[in-house]
């Protein structure tokens, strides 16, 4: 089936969602963080993007952006491969590490641009993190960082209303990969770590297949949910689902 064409934006701003191939995560720590954004910073640099908003999830990140010079998809695919390179090295995998195709819309207004814009700088805590780890709200807040703040801010009368309208919390629906969880991610790698033996839940993957299928067992016992241990230990939505 061949795929639908991509909404483009009259103003060149969209917001695009890039997730872990079987939902599983993309950074393990700090440092795949640090990583993730010097690649982000370098890239934005090479192809003229501006950066509005973003926002780092343990298995997908949320970007507000405008494409300048350079395609969206020709950036995206840049960034991808550099960080896949990098982070397969660190954690001896090999194969892809991002879902195919990044999602993305279309931000035509500064309606709908402070709408998505909130949306990302709240996307931890409706994981149920911590509001604003991870995110791009202390370069509102400090006036620094790798994100682009003159737009934002020239749609507020001052910083201080800017960060008071970021602190309310939203209710408008924007394109989500929000899931149900029974146990919080971290909570969870934990369990794939103690009761797998391994040091990181990727790790599961290298496991022989007897001794895989016993740990998802006693994973789904410990209230681990099939999603869960998919996007965690990125092994197949299949396997889990019949162990």
């Amino acid at each position: 089936m061949a795929r639908l064409a991509r909404t483009k934006s009259e103003s060149g701003i969209y917001h695009v969602i890039v997730r872990g191939i079987n939902r599983q995560n993309i950074f393990q720590d700090d440092e795949d963080e640090s990583v993730y954004l010097k690649r982000l910073t370098q890239y934005m640099r090479e192809c003229g993007i501006e950066l509005y908003a973003y926002c780092l999830m343990s298995n997908h990140v949320h970007l507000l952006l405008n494409e300048g010079d350079t395609a969206i998809s020709e950036f995206m695919k840049k960034l991808g491969i550099s960080y896949s390179y990098w982070f397969n090295r660190k954690y001896d995998r090999v194969g892809h590490l991002f879902q195919d195709r990044y999602k993305s819309e279309a931000v035509n207004d500064d309606s709908y641009f402070l709408t998505v814009f909130r949306y990302i700088h709240r996307n931890p805590q409706k994981a149920g993190l911590k509001p604003f780890i991870r995110t791009s709200y202390m370069d509102y807040a400090e006036q620094g960082g790798i994100t682009d703040t003159t737009f934002a801010l020239s749609l507020f009368s001052s910083q201080a209303e800017l960060l008071d309208y970021l602190n309310k919390d939203d209710s408008e629906k924007c394109m989500e990969t929000e899931e149900e969880r029974r146990l919080t991610d971290g909570k969870a790698a934990e369990l794939i770590c103690r009761i797998g033996n391994v040091n990181h839940s990727l790790e599961l993957q290298n496991i022989d297949g007897e001794n895989r299928n016993r740990i998802i067992r006693e994973l789904k016992a410990a209230g681990l949910s099939i999603r869960q241990i998919e996007r965690l230990a990125g092994i197949n939505r299949g396997i889990v689902a019949r162990v």
